[in-house]
């Protein structure tokens, strides 16, 4: 889901900081968020996140919510889709995929299933997207140390 309009990205050195877009579907907002709060805690800055926005606009038709996406992804220069049970079904999740390319976001998946949601419960992925990007399984590949190199390390 995608969340407030950042802030432009500011420059680190002669190296442009990377701004990430995180895509994920709305039933996995929990687990979204451990891999957010692992971004943010040190440093960096975050799309895709509001949840509460996107109720709002969700009830303003499709339009309006392709035009809210289109707007969360200014100024990012990475999109990291998250995969749980239902992302690959999420109409939503594969328009930020399309707008991201469009765009020339740099891009990765994570596999955020095994992450325990409030309840302790985990769930089984999808799949693998998007296809024919780097894709990472956020408990088993150690997300938490490795989060900041896999984004920094996504090809467009």
């Amino acid at each position: 889901m995608p969340g407030a309009n950042p802030p432009e990205p500011s420059q680190i050195g002669t190296q442009m900081a990377r701004r990430v877009f995180f895509s994920f579907e709305y039933s996995d907002v929990q687990r979204a968020m451990v891999v957010r709060n692992s971004w943010v805690t040190v440093g960096r800055q975050a799309a895709g996140f509001i949840a509460a926005d996107f109720e709002a606009v969700k009830k303003r038709g499709d339009a309006a919510i392709k035009s809210w996406i289109d707007g969360q992804l200014v100024g990012t220069t990475v999109t990291c889709v998250l995969v749980g049970a239902e992302t690959c079904q999420s109409k939503w999740v594969q328009y930020e995929i399309d707008a991201s390319i469009a765009r020339g976001n740099a891009m990765l998946g994570i596999d955020i299933s095994k992450i325990k949601a409030f309840d302790g419960s985990t769930t089984d992925r999808c799949g693998k997207i998007p296809a024919g990007y780097p894709f990472h399984l956020w408990n088993t590949d150690d997300g938490p140390k490795n989060l900041g190199t896999w984004i920094d390390n996504a090809p467009v």
